[in-house]
This record gives structure tokens, C-alpha cells and sequence, in this order.
């Protein structure tokens, strides 16, 4: 049951989801659509050539209708009251992503770098997320999104809810020591002095299975409409709806910027699409192929039902918090890491979400030997360097 469940969610996920699936989509290059009476644009696309060419690839599901939430929303509030130290300011900022939401996923290449260089078809995705605190420590908070989707189906009706949980943010005050992304697959810590960190958060960003993606840190700053956060400039892996069509660059290297707003908030990224060498060094001759701008709207919505993601959290939180467990003891005793997502036939969120599945439908779990077992999952994935 657990299997069948597994591959029913995973289809259902490789043409919904941004981050954490595939995309079905083939490049254009590859595929041209047919249909372009409906086609979506960018603002600033590349309005002079053909628009069949630079349809949006990415999910193709239809969601169910969402009701906005009222604004301003009482975790918006929270930041503006009286006599706040900055400190308490930049953590109730970081508290007010926690909720539910309608998320829209925008990426688009807007510069090449190349004499040859081609856009390629822009990326539009969506989901519906409950965002859980999954620790608060006061200058530690980590943040949980689990998704909650609801597709309309082509009789009119409302499809189950597909329910699986997606990536991870945890935020530390004054961090010292980073887990940097440096490039083919390979982590290593990083120093940073604490004058160079002083009254910054520092944010990681995690994959589904908990394995670490990228980490930065930067200021909050404040103002009457809005909170922002913008990161250091920073090395990430390619994320899946790369990963998937794309493999003539190694990195993406650019900004992260948090904006918190009465309505919900705002994430953004600046990147350049880096190419590098066998030694993880920039290439010599054609380092950057392309700049791209990526946009995530998160808007708080009210009356859809989570109730089975609040459930599966409830069920799965503390096998979840052993597997964060076991990667904090990893990273701290391997300060330089290469993470393979896949070995053999195994995906490594697979064997997790396996577990996470016969958990929440009542399997027992023991915590001393649920670690052991995290532990043993993960050794094929993982080696020191």
C-alpha cells in the first residue's frame, strides 16, 4: 500500500510541483506546444520572439478556487507593535511566514552571456502549503512547509488532497558557522567572523529529505510597509526544474530576498547560471551562460482545508525531527560532505517519505532506533571528502 501510494503521489507531483519534482515538460527545443491561443507571458518577456516558443513550462494541474485572507493578518501586525526591540522585530518577521498559503512560482533567463545564447522557455508553477514552526528556540526558528493540494478534475469535481512535505527553513541569529554549497554535488563549512555576523539571521533552506540545499545570512530590515531580509551572495545546487532539463552548468550563484507584507510575503532570487570547472572553479573561458529572475508569492488564504497535512505533521513530526537529528550529527562530524540524491535505483526522499507514509498511517516508531535507521539509510548517499 505504501509503495502504491508513493508512485500515485509521486505522478501526480512531477507535473505539479516546483522544487521537489520534475517537470514533465520537455525543453523547447525538444517539444514546441501547439496551443498558444492561452499561452502565459512575462512582463518583461522576450516579447519579439515567437510566443509558442517561450510558453511557460511547469505544473499543468488546476487548482481549486482560494479565498484571500483578510490584510493585515495578525503575524504582520505583531512586527509593528510599540517598543519592540530589532531583535524581536526580525524574529516575529521570520514568524510571520508560519501559516497557510497560495504560492506562485515565476522564473525567467532575462540575459545571455553567450554568442549563441537561446532563452529558454520560462517556469511557472503554483501550490497551496501550511507553513508549521517546527522549533522555536528564540534565536533559533525552523520553519516546515508541508503542501496540501486540490486539483480540479475534468467532471467538475475536487480530487482527494495529495499531501507531502517540502522544503525546510531554519533561521539562526548571529550564525558563525555556514554549510556552503561549493559546487558538484559537495558541502563544507564556513567560517565567518562574529563582527561580520553581528545582528544578522542566518537562513538555511533544506530538500524534502531534510538534506541540506544552501545557506546565507543577512539583515532584517524594517519599514512601515514592509520587512525584507536579503542574503549574501550564494552557491546553490540546481533545483529540480533545472536539474531536469538542464545540464551545461553546475551552479546557481545569486541572491535570496525574504519580504514580508500585509497580504503574505515575497521570496525572491537573482541568479547567474555558472558553469565550473572539474576542480569547482568557475570555468576559464565561459564561466556565465545566463542571468535569471525568480519570483515565489506567497499570499495567505483562508478556508482551505489542511486538516490532512495537520495530521500527517502531528503523525510524522517526530520521526521527521530524528532525521534532522541524524543530518546535524552528520554535518558536524563530516565538515566537508558530497550528497548524491540518487544511488542505484534509490532516491534518497523516497526512502524517507516511505517511512514518513507507514508512520502516519499508525505504524509504531521508536526514536532510539529510528535514528539508527535514518543513520543507516543515508550512509550510501553520503561521504566525507
Amino acid at each position: 500500500m505504501y509503495k502504491k501510494q508513493l508512485i500515485q503521489r509521486m505522478t501526480i507531483a512531477i507535473i505539479a510541483v516546483m522544487s521537489l519534482v520534475i517537470s514533465a515538460v520537455a525543453p523547447a527545443k525538444e517539444q514546441q506546444p501547439t496551443d498558444c491561443a492561452n499561452s502565459k507571458q512575462f512582463t518583461f518577456a522576450w516579447q519579439l520572439l515567437d510566443a509558442c516558443a517561450m510558453k511557460p513550462r511547469g505544473g499543468s494541474k488546476v487548482g481549486i478556487n482560494n479565498t484571500l485572507a483578510p490584510q493585515p493578518y495578525a503575524g504582520w501586525q505583531s512586527i509593528h507593535e510599540a517598543n519592540l526591540s530589532k531583535f524581536e522585530q526580525d524574529r516575529r518577521a521570520i514568524l510571520a511566514m508560519a501559516g497557510p498559503y497560495r504560492v506562485s512560482f515565476d522564473f525567467l533567463e532575462i540575459a545571455g552571456f553567450t554568442p549563441d545564447f537561446q532563452p529558454t522557455r520560462p517556469y511557472q508553477s503554483w501550490g497551496t502549503e501550511y507553513i508549521y514552526v517546527a522549533e522555536d528556540k528564540g534565536d533559533f526558528i525552523s520553519l516546515q512547509h508541508i503542501m496540501v493540494m486540490y486539483y480540479q478534475q475534468e467532471d467538475g469535481s475536487t480530487s482527494a488532497p495529495m499531501v507531502m512535505k517540502h522544503w525546510r527553513q531554519d533561521w539562526q541569529y548571529e550564525k558563525t558557522e555556514l554549510f556552503a554549497y561549493v559546487g558538484h554535488n559537495k558541502w563544507q563549512q564556513q567560517s565567518l567572523k562574529p563582527s561580520d555576523v553581528k545582528g544578522t539571521w542566518a537562513q538555511a533552506v533544506y530538500q524534502v529529505d531534510d538534506s541540506p540545499r544552501y545557506e546565507s545570512y543577512g539583515q532584517w530590515q524594517h519599514n512601515a510597509g514592509f520587512s525584507s531580509w536579503k542574503s549574501a551572495d550564494t552557491w546553490r545546487p540546481l533545483p529540480r526544474r533545472e536539474g531536469s532539463v538542464r545540464d551545461d552548468y553546475h551552479v546557481l550563484e545569486g541572491t535570496n530576498r525574504h519580504t514580508i507584507l500585509p497580504s503574505g510575503w515575497v521570496q525572491e532570487e537573482e541568479n547567474l547560471k555558472l558553469v565550473l570547472d572539474d576542480n569547482g572553479q568557475p570555468a576559464q573561458a565561459v564561466p556565465y551562460l545566463a542571468k535569471e529572475l525568480g519570483i515565489a508569492r506567497y499570499e495567505r488564504i483562508v478556508g482551505l482545508d489542511y486538516t490532512p497535512g495537520d495530521e500527517y505533521w502531528k503523525k510524522t513530526a517526530p520521526f521527521w525531527a530524528d532525521v534532522r537529528y541524524v543530518w546535524q550529527q552528520l554535518i558536524a562530524q563530516n565538515p566537508r560532505m558530497e550528497i548524491q540524491k540518487k544511488v542505484g535505483e534509490d532516491f534518497m526522499f523516497q526512502l524517507f517519505f516511505d517511512k514518513a507514509d507507514e508512520i502516519a498511517e499508525g505504524a509504531p516508531y521508536d526514536s532510539a532506533q529510528g535514528r539508527q535507521a535514518i543513520h543507516k539509510m543515508l550512509q550510501p548517499f553520503i561521504k566525507a571528502y
